[in-house]
């Protein structure tokens, strides 16, 4: 797997350079930059005036095959660093020249391909010919060194495969993507919006948003509550010195809003909700017959995420972290990871996810903490691990340097993976705020502090499930679970009543009345994505039914008024994430 993985990469690579071979075989005069290989595919960073157009990338793309069928040998040859410098100079390559400055060894190593030559690395397939199965994507703005004050660069985004089934089968679940794309999806389905007049990366949750969300919450909430956990609720702000002990002000503050002066005192909107547990955990003294000690909040956060990496709901600057932190002494420590665990995935399950990939994080070079305590937590973690009988990988030297993790990936219904959930072993936090509690021989000692999320973030998840159901949410999580339909204004009243009987049952519903005909209303519910469409004309109030109708499967027959309320209420209750009756 990981062999398949890396042959693709270097696939990709040489992908890079044939796109930067076609450019300025197209386009003279161009200036390059770097081209990498990236998860799903490659891109390679230009310089030029012109942006590139969608007609030019079709020119590119044809030029790329002609190459590729020129099986042109793709050869590596070193210079001194000091020829290397003046190889680029004398083409006018200046962003070469400058990545030669800085990284260069005293030999350079080039890859050339024809006439196109460039500073690299490698390693890079025999020749072009290799490179069969490619496609041009996008083109995006990029900054050269990421850097938002240095030069403006057009970025031009491929995929390539080893095979013409493969690229084809990603292309698809490319077209799939978009129409699952929860930034145009929750604006139809009137779920959320931003808005310029507010500000990029903040969220605006509409009714019926709002709606999944109060479901999401609640259902949080039961769940902790049934499992050991109180609630807490902590501020927004806090003073500047909370930041500067918990080490965010030092190793955060780009990610962090500036401070605000308030009657001689600095506050800091906070980035993290784990310092205000902690201070709840030192308003008194504690000792070992408390602990474990499980405290879980939905923590609303802000941090300054740069505009260019901004997305919809998924990479924003104000959201709701599903927060829970837990103080335990080293004996339970094990005990409670494997509650943890459990716990998330259950959780998850919940919403339809049963497929994941899980990575257990180990320490790192830099770190803080005894080197017996890393030990002791890792092995702690994998235990918890090994007990789930799922599959996981090691993922050596990748802990934070505060202590080992799990990462916990879920897949979605296109089988993309999203980073979710992580459970957190903390030795930096208990000893910069001296988090202790009195064991049973009389004496102070540290507990030791593990954070977890499940979501990571409402705003995240949301959007996760968006897409995962394209917008068609389960019953249970519906905004608006039930449609209601007369056939025509005489059958109003009788609609009413069967609307009341819903109002009483807890049912979500919306009544479509207008003057349209039947099958316009229809497909209006249907495009609202509502699951339960009931439809009522004279023969179904004569029998005190409904027709029903589910959403993506058509007409299911007429049922009577209580059997409908039982299939309604048997899913919710079940949490079917597909409607059986």
């Amino acid at each position: 797997m990981e062999r398949e993985k890396e042959n693709l990469e270097i696939l990709r690579h040489s992908a890079s350079h044939l796109l930067a071979h076609a450019v300025l075989t197209l386009y003279p005069g161009t200036k390059i930059g770097i081209g990498p290989a990236i998860e799903n595919g490659f891109y390679y960073d230009f310089e030029r005036e012109e942006p590139f157009t969608p007609e030019d990338l079709e020119k590119i793309e044809e030029k790329m095959r002609e190459l590729s069928e020129q099986n042109l040998k793709i050869e590596q040859f070193f210079l001194p660093k000091k020829e290397a410098i003046e190889f680029f100079k004398k083409r006018n390559q200046d962003l070469k020249v400058e990545l030669i400055e800085e990284k260069g060894d005293e030999n350079v190593s080039l890859y050339r391909q024809g006439d196109f030559v460039d500073f690299c690395l490698g390693p890079h397939m025999p020749s072009t010919g290799y490179v069969k199965f490619f496609k041009l994507l996008s083109v995006a703005g990029a900054y050269w060194k990421g850097d938002e004050k240095g030069r403006k660069l057009q970025r031009i985004y491929g995929t390539a495969f080893f095979s013409k089934d493969e690229l084809e089968n990603y292309l698809k679940q490319i077209e799939e993507a978009k129409k699952r794309d929860h930034r145009r999806l929750g604006p139809e389905l009137d779920l959320f919006s931003i808005q310029d007049t507010i500000g990029a990366g903040l969220i605006l949750w509409h009714p019926k948003g709002a709606m999944v969300r109060k479901i999401i919450e609640d259902y949080w909430k039961d769940e902790h509550l049934k499992n050991g956990y109180e609630l807490l609720y902590t501020p927004h702000i806090a003073r500047l010195e909370l930041w500067k002990t918990s080490g965010h002000l030092e190793f955060y503050r780009e990610n962090m809003y500036p401070p605000m002066e308030l009657e001689n005192q600095i506050f800091q909107l906070k980035p993290m909700n784990c310092p205000f547990h902690i201070q709840v955990y030192k308003s008194k003294l504690r000792s070992y017959r408390e602990l474990p000690i499980r405290w879980a909040e939905l923590g609303t956060v802000y941090r300054f995420e740069r505009s260019g990496v901004l997305h919809g709901l998924l990479r924003v600057r104000g959201f709701t972290q599903d927060d829970a932190h837990l103080f335990v002494t080293p004996s339970q420590l094990e005990g409670e990871l494997e509650r943890l665990v459990n716990f998330t995935l259950h959780i998850l399950r919940t919403f339809g996810f049963e497929e994941y990939e899980i990575y257990l994080s180990t320490r790192p070079e830099k770190f803080v903490g005894e080197v017996e305590d890393w030990e002791a937590s890792t092995h702690a973690l994998e235990n918890a691990l090994k007990k789930t009988n799922l599959p996981y990988r090691i993922d050596p030297g990748m802990g934070a340097f505060y202590g080992p993790k799990i990462d916990i990936n879920i897949k979605d219904s296109l089988g993309r993976l999203w980073q979710c959930s992580t459970i957190q072993v903390d030795f930096n936090l208990p000893k910069r705020f001296e988090i202790e509690y009195m064991g049973e021989d009389g004496k102070s000692h540290t507990a030791i502090m593990i954070h977890r999320a499940i979501f990571g973030s409402l705003e995240r998840f949301f959007g996760i499930l968006i897409e995962h159901y394209e917008g068609n949410f389960p019953l249970w999580l519906a905004p608006v679970q039930v449609a209601l339909l007369p056939i025509s204004e005489k059958f109003t009243s009788y609609i009413q009543k069967i609307a009341e009987t819903l109002f009483v049952e807890g049912i979500r519903y919306q009544i479509f009345d207008s003057a349209e005909k039947i099958s316009y209303r229809i497909r209006k519910a249907e495009l609202e994505k509502i699951p339960l469409i009931l439809i009522a004309g004279s023969r179904e109030e004569k029998e005190g039914k409904v027709a029903l109708r589910i959403h993506g499967r058509g007409d299911m027959g007429s049922f009577e008024i209580p059997k409908i309320l039982e299939i309604i209420k048997d899913n919710i209750k079940n949490k079917n994430t597909k409607i059986s009756f």
